[in-house]
């Protein structure tokens, strides 16, 4: 071999390896694990929360003052609607109303704990002008939860802030901080005698890349500066609200997080220097930097398009427990195409989901292994599969769970976990059609039905009780 070709292919040996250290992606041998015998379920210590998690837009209905709802009703630049089939959210799943019987339906799978967040723009409607009735409300919410045995887990921010926050330019302004720290204060010193655990802001890495880098969540714009500005203002938010809320009476006691979801981002052709290069991009921008800047106090991104160095001491320390959610990873191909860099892709042999990502449990386990260096509790905020047929999701759920229960065998502090999501909800971006629920959702009629995937849930809540196997699900 030519001296010049063998130096280049040790080189491109060599970068391939470096990339690969950053994230080596993850495969255990299925056809050796037998995760329908649900003797993994002892492996959950015997205090393990066990929840569902929902999010105000998505459930409640009546969600008409935030930018979540403004987007809904606007149409891109080639005049197609910014959601799939041109859904709204509208009534959603009428759990405004609905909540004591969705609670009742909670008791029936025996979970002890419900993630929920409270909606920002019916608490505030107008800056500075709070809604007794819509404050009233969440402590009628908490109560009967309480009243039901079911610990209440309150989310601050789950992707939507009222339009007049928005209008202000929203996490784009880091002056904006302010306004979303005084009402979390307020929400604090309203609940915080009820409400142990507290989520500060939910997926800050989605609202930013989806919505300022990928252009498909509000305000669909393309830009990786602006996108980077957006996630640096949402973790310095998570640190100022952290701080204010340990201060108030109480803050001591009460234990909060931030929800960060991973997203594994695995080249396609693992061999590939340019798909290799293009995952580490991904997973450096989507993990890593956020979760450094938590680690570390200073904030550094390197992206094509945006670079940022700045000390963030305000988000170091400001962790409680951190709230993982996980569901897969994709695999990134990359082409010769300016307007379409890259694609995604499946292996031979993977399981699709109704969502564009494969079944991979593997992907919980490195995710827990991942934010297990924090030395703090982790709660799986958010787990589930969209799953319309319902001949997937037990097998899903009975997996994923496995992959948890081997993280805790193998020393990691998983506290618990929540199934997204109790009942089929407007999924964002896919509207109605993208079918989570553990019950179905008739949007029409507002029939609720028990899935039977969802039995496999409750059989592993079952025998991780009793500490014997179980034939269930």
């Amino acid at each position: 071999m030519p001296a010049p070709l063998l130096a280049a292919t040790a080189a491109y040996a060599l970068a391939l390896r470096a990339l690969r250290r950053v994230d080596p992606e993850l495969r255990w041998d299925w056809r050796t694990i037998d995760a329908a015998d649900l003797a993994f379920a002892r492996a959950f210590p015997e205090n393990f929360l066990w929840g569902v998690a929902t999010s105000a837009h998505q459930v409640e209905g009546g969600c008409d003052n935030n930018q979540w709802s403004r987007w809904e009703r606007s149409r891109g630049p080639d005049g197609a609607p910014r959601i799939k089939h041109g859904d709204v959210s509208g009534a959603a799943c009428e759990h405004w109303a609905r909540y004591p019987e969705d609670i009742a339906r909670m008791r029936a799978l025996g979970v002890d704990a419900y993630r929920f967040s409270v909606e920002w723009s019916k608490i505030e409607p107008r800056e500075g002008d709070y809604n007794d009735a819509a404050i009233a409300h969440y402590h009628a919410v908490i109560d009967a939860l309480i009243d039901a045995g079911i610990e209440p887990v309150i989310t601050l921010h789950h992707f939507t802030h009222p339009q007049w926050f928005d209008d202000r330019g929203g996490f784009e302004r880091a002056v904006n901080i302010d306004h979303i720290v005084r009402f979390s204060e307020r929400m604090f010193r309203e609940y915080g005698g009820k409400v142990r655990r507290w989520c500060t802001i939910n997926e800050p890495s989605v609202v930013a890349m989806v919505g300022y880098f990928l252009g498909d969540f509000p305000p669909g714009v393309r830009s990786p500066k602006r996108a980077v500005r957006v996630l640096e203002n949402l973790l310095r938010a998570h640190g100022r609200i952290y701080r204010a809320l340990k201060a108030l009476p109480g803050g001591d006691a009460a234990a909060i997080g931030l929800v960060k979801n991973i997203t594994h981002t695995d080249p396609l052709r693992p061999w590939h220097l340019a798909d290799a290069a293009a995952a580490a991009v991904f997973t450096e921008a989507f993990n890593r930097a956020p979760l450094r800047a938590l680690r570390t106090g200073r904030f550094t991104l390197k992206i094509p398009g945006a670079r940022v160095d700045r000390p963030m001491e305000e988000v170091r320390g400001s962790l409680d427990f951190i709230g993982l959610n996980y569901y897969s990873h994709v695999l990134v191909k990359t082409q010769l195409d300016r307007r379409e860099p890259f694609t995604w892709g499946y292996r031979p042999g993977d399981v699709p989901t109704d969502m564009p990502y494969g079944i991979y449990p593997e992907g919980i386990y490195r995710a827990l292994r991942q934010v297990g260096g924090f030395g703090v509790p982790i709660y799986i905020t958010e787990n589930g599969i969209a799953d319309a047929r319902d001949d997937r999701r037990a097998d899903f759920i009975r997996r994923y769970l496995y992959a948890v229960a081997r993280a805790i065998i193998d020393g990691v502090d998983v506290r618990g976990f929540f199934y997204w999501s109790l009942l089929d909800n407007f999924e964002w971006a896919e509207g109605w059609s993208m079918k989570f629920g553990l019950y179905a959702l008739d949007p029409k009629t507002q029939a609720r039905t028990l899935r039977p995937g969802a039995e496999a849930f409750a059989a592993i809540i079952r025998a991780s009780r009793t500490g014997t196997r179980s034939s269930d699900g």
